[in-house]
């Protein structure tokens, strides 16, 4: 038979794992919705848009969730911070560059286009 208080620690830690699923569920949409913002300002392919995401995430770094929710509310405010204007730019051109030399896409073994 399980005691209260084995019980009440069982709770908790449901609680605190219903939260972080919650949380990781928000920041995967709004990542997703990064990536968009990202391919549609770049003219890139959505593998390109994570890259570039990813990578201004580590020049800059800032949380990956929470530069995905700058690019988010870009559009909307006009307000970009500049050093992840600068990151954005420098990988945006790094990944049109890598896509117009033909580097190989590192799933198929394809050229990138």
């Amino acid at each position: 038979m399980i005691g209260r208080d084995e019980r009440t620690d069982q709770l908790a830690a449901l609680q605190e794992e219903v939260t972080q699923l919650r949380t990781a569920m928000a920041s995967h949409a709004v990542i997703d919705q990064a990536i968009g913002v990202v391919i549609s300002v770049g003219g890139l392919r959505p593998e390109q848009g994570w890259d570039v995401l990813r990578e201004v995430s580590q020049h800059t770094n800032i949380k990956l969730r929470e530069v995905a929710r700058c690019l988010v509310h870009w559009p909307s405010s006009g307000q970009l911070p500049p050093d992840v204007r600068r990151a954005l730019t420098a990988a945006v051109a790094r990944a049109r560059d890598s896509a117009a030399t033909g580097e190989n896409d590192a799933m198929s073994g394809r050229p990138v286009h």
